[in-house]
């Protein structure tokens, strides 16, 4: 399964509040979710956090499930891509500051069913491993040593980490090695983790295995738009 995860920013003049919507009611319903090989997907709607002041790197996360590479050139070559999603693009994204990352995710710490909606917020980290380290020595310390400190933050309810997948190393380096997925129920909950020693902690193990200039957290309400229901 590919879990591919599309991050995008609004087009010059576009609010966020407004390219968030027109994602959402408009491209996701209308050209997105008519594309026949998606499986699952949803639009990710950034969070604002407290004290921010830089604009954010990106206002909104897509998450598409689809079988395999077949499958994901086939949607590449549908005319609901070609006619309809590739074209509604320029009218709400800024397409040059998009991110795409195909991956692989491994479920660590399990939340609710796959097939219910999980519950709150979740925190989005990107990750470039650090220079000197191979690509499976970080995801053996992302796994192994990594993953035990961040399923032992405070309010943490589910952990998912997503590692690019080898095909894209094939071509060229790509800008991210994993995005990890942190749940909670609320960003009250976010606030109250980064305030404790746990949370230092893991700030700390990042310098072991991340280089710093190319990790990026932002946090993310997730919508369903082909996917599990809410119970």
């Amino acid at each position: 399964m590919i879990h591919q995860l599309i991050f995008a920013f609004p087009r010059p003049g576009m609010s966020e509040e407004a390219f968030q919507q027109y994602w959402l009611e408009e491209h996701a319903v209308r050209y997105a979710s008519k594309i026949p090989q998606i499986r699952r997907y949803s639009v990710d709607a950034r969070v604002p956090r407290r004290g921010e002041t830089a604009e954010p790197l990106w206002s909104g996360m897509a998450e598409i499930w689809l079988a395999n590479g077949e499958e994901q050139v086939a949607s590449l070559q549908s005319p609901e891509f070609l006619e309809g999603a590739r074209l509604d693009e320029p009218r709400w994204a800024a397409f040059w500051r998009s991110v795409v990352l195909d991956t692989a995710t491994e479920t660590v710490l399990p939340g609710v069913p796959d097939d219910q909606v999980q519950p709150g917020v979740k925190l989005v980290v990107l990750a470039k491993r650090r220079e000197g380290m191979t690509v499976e020595e970080f995801r053996r310390y992302s796994r192994d040593l990594h993953a035990p400190l961040v399923t032992a933050l405070p309010g943490i309810r589910r952990y998912d980490q997503s590692y690019t997948q080898d095909s894209w190393y094939e071509v060229s380096e790509p800008p991210f090695d994993a995005a990890y997925h942190l749940w909670f129920d609320n960003p009250g909950a976010v606030d109250a983790m980064e305030e404790s020693a746990q949370h230092a902690r893991v700030l700390a193990d990042y310098d072991n295995f991340i280089n710093p200039r190319y990790r990026h957290a932002l946090l993310f309400r997730q919508n369903w738009v082909i996917g599990p229901r809410s119970r």
